[in-house]
C-alpha cells in the first residue's frame, strides 16, 4: 500500500502512524494475518519511512491477511478509518519479490522560504561541483560523519512555469523550490543532510526551516535519473495472471479458439 503524510499530520512520528493504522485495521474489520509466539501481532511491515515533520506522497507498507479481499474495497475502508493527512492511497496485490528491494532512491522537494531562487541555483552548482560534501549527523551510535555528495543523483532549481502554486510559498517573500533525487544508501542521506552540505559548500543557510515532501520513491532509472513506480512489477504481473486466466476459460468453452 503507498499511503500519504499530508498537512499537520506530517509532524506525526512513524511510530504514531504504526498506532494509528493498527487501531484502522482493527476499525476496517480487515483480517490480518498474525505472527506466532507468545505475543502474536499483526504481520505489517513498513519500508523506509519519511523522518518527522516531512510530508510525503509515497510511503509504503505490506499487510499480510488471514482470506483474501478485494483490493479497492480494502483500501478504500482503510482510508476511511485513518484521519485526514494519513490516506491511503493505492495498493496492490504483492506477487514478485521483496517489495523493499524496489525503493532504491526517493525524490524530494525543497522549499526554501526567504532564498532567492538565484542564490539557490549558485549554491545547488558549488554542490555539484564538489567531489564530496561531508556533513554530520548525530545517531543512535554517536556524532556521524559522511559524504552527502555520492547519494544524491540529481539536484535542481525548477523553471519557475513546472511550478504549482502551492510550491511557490507566500508572496511577495522570495521562495526557492529544488527538486532532489537521492539513493538510498547506507548510511542513509536525508533531505536535511542535503542543506547541511549547501551550507557548507555554499553558505547557503535559509532563515526559516525548509519545507521538505517526498514525492516519489521506487526504483531508479540510471539513464533518466528517475525514480519509478515500484508497484510497476505486481501490476505486470496480475496482467499477466488475468490473461492467462482468461485464455484458459475461453479454452474450455467449445468452438472458441485461443
Amino acid at each position: 500500500m503507498r499511503y500519504t503524510k499530508r498537512g499537520r499530520l506530517r509532524f506525526t512520528s512513524h511510530r504514531d502512524f504504526q498506532r494509528a493504522f493498527e487501531r484502522a485495521l482493527r476499525r476496517a474489520e480487515v483480517p490480518m494475518a498474525y505472527s506466532a509466539g507468545f505475543t502474536p501481532h499483526p504481520k505489517v511491515s513498513y519500508a523506509n519511512a519519511a523522518p518527522t515533520g516531512t510530508a510525503s506522497e509515497a510511503e509504503y507498507l505490506e499487510i499480510a491477511l488471514a482470506e483474501r479481499r478485494d483490493i479497492a474495497e480494502l483500501r478504500a475502508r482503510l482510508d476511511e478509518s485513518l484521519p485526514d493527512g494519513l490516506d491511503i492511497a493505492d495498493a496492490v496485490e504483492a506477487l514478485t519479490g521483496d517489495f523493499a528491494e524496489q525503493l532504491a532512491a526517493s525524490y524530494w522537494e525543497l522549499r526554501l522560504d526567504r532564498v532567492a531562487p538565484a542564490e539557490a541555483e549558485v549554491a545547488v552548482k558549488a554542490f555539484l561541483a564538489a567531489e564530496a560534501v561531508e556533513v554530520r549527523r548525530q545517531t543512535k551510535k554517536g556524532l556521524r560523519t559522511f559524504d552527502a555528495r555520492a547519494a544524491v543523483v540529481s539536484l535542481a532549481v525548477p523553471p519557475s512555469e513546472e511550478l504549482s502554486a502551492g510550491s511557490r510559498g507566500p508572496h511577495p517573500l522570495p521562495c526557492a523550490i529544488l527538486r532532489l533525487v537521492v539513493r538510498h544508501l547506507t548510511p542513509a542521506v536525508r533531505p536535511d543532510d542535503v542543506l547541511s552540505g549547501l551550507r557548507a559548500t555554499a553558505d547557503l543557510a535559509p532563515p526559516v526551516p525548509a519545507a521538505v515532501t517526498r514525492l516519489a520513491q521506487g526504483p531508479l532509472d540510471e539513464e533518466t535519473g528517475t525514480v519509478t513506480d515500484p508497484f510497476a512489477p505486481d501490476r505486470e504481473a496480475a496482467g499477466a495472471a488475468s490473461t492467462k486466466v482468461a485464455g484458459q476459460r475461453a479454452a474450455a468453452v467449445p468452438g472458441v479458439i485461443v
